[in-house]
């Protein structure tokens, strides 16, 4: 077997936006979000089903699996790479105008259903040791729940450590599927789960047909080009940072200099600055 990234756009959206392969989003909703018992959803309709993409040419957007369970809840499941400036406003916005949206077809406010946002994140995002965060609107002083129409769920793949043999729970399970899938040979032993069998079998390249294998591998090449370019700007952000600290330590020096006194050409030696820039200094000391 040769398990995809299930972290790529195409991957992702085709293991876990699979209309005739249910059982996976089903799974994975309920092992995350911890429902048990008559709390577990029994279907969904998956409301953005994946379909062979063209891509090419195509810029990248935000990557999300839309559903809806059989009590009317909403869930998005979004898969992140890269930590962007906004993120946590975004989050917020996207799911309350998933909320809102609603209206269109619903007449009365009591009829709005829960919007639970579930974020996988290939970076750290919160000041926690924690994998798995879930984040409800509470009162600060009695902690009661009384809105439960907006829910935030993350689970950050660098917080998740576990080997294969140290899995137990269908939630770490399911986790060390979407962060380590690429790098296993063979479906783990531990794995008793219908819905992450089916999802491993998705994930298997050799069953995809040549439009998804050119998709995936362009959206891999798409990813590194984006990443590239945000070490550029990083680099390049840290370059500015350092000449700017080096400016503002010369003029600095210069500055104390002047006070105490030194000529112009003794401070062009000491600091580099020409002999305009010092006597620019001077006279704002005036």
């Amino acid at each position: 077997m040769q398990f995809a990234d299930v972290k790529n756009d195409i991957a992702f959206r085709k293991i876990f936006g699979n209309e005739s392969k249910k059982q996976i989003l089903i799974s994975f909703l309920n092992a995350v979000l911890g429902l048990e018992g008559g709390r577990k959803i029994a279907d969904v309709q998956i409301l953005n089903p994946y379909q062979v993409p063209i891509v090419l040419g195509a810029k990248s957007t935000v990557l999300d699996v839309k559903a809806r369970d059989e009590a009317g809840k909403e869930y998005i499941v979004e898969m992140q790479v890269t930590d962007k400036i906004g993120f946590a406003q975004r989050v917020v916005y996207y799911s309350a105008k998933s909320y809102i949206s609603q209206l269109n077809a619903k007449e009365e406010y009591y009829e709005l259903k829960p919007i639970i946002f579930i974020g996988i994140l290939d970076f750290t995002f919160l000041d926690t040791s924690h994998y798995l965060s879930r984040h409800l609107i509470l009162d600060e002083k009695t902690q009661e729940h009384k809105l439960k129409d907006l829910e935030f769920n993350f689970i950050e793949l660098p917080k998740f450590n576990k080997t294969e043999k140290e899995l137990k729970t269908l939630t770490e399970k399911w986790v060390f599927f979407i962060k380590n899938a690429e790098n296993l040979e063979v479906v783990p032993e531990s794995v008793d789960d219908e819905g992450l069998k089916i999802a491993y079998l998705e994930a298997d390249k050799h069953l995809w047909s040549k439009k998804d294998l050119e998709a995936y591998e362009y959206a891999r090449m798409r990813e590194t080009d984006e990443k590239t370019e945000k070490m550029k700007a990083e680099q390049v952000g840290f370059q500015k940072g350092m000449e700017k600290g080096v400016e503002k330590n010369k003029i600095e020096t210069a500055l104390k200099a002047i006070q105490k006194g030194l000529d112009n050409e003794f401070i062009k030696e000491l600091t580099g600055l020409s002999v305009q820039e010092i006597e620019n200094l001077r006279s704002q000391k005036r």
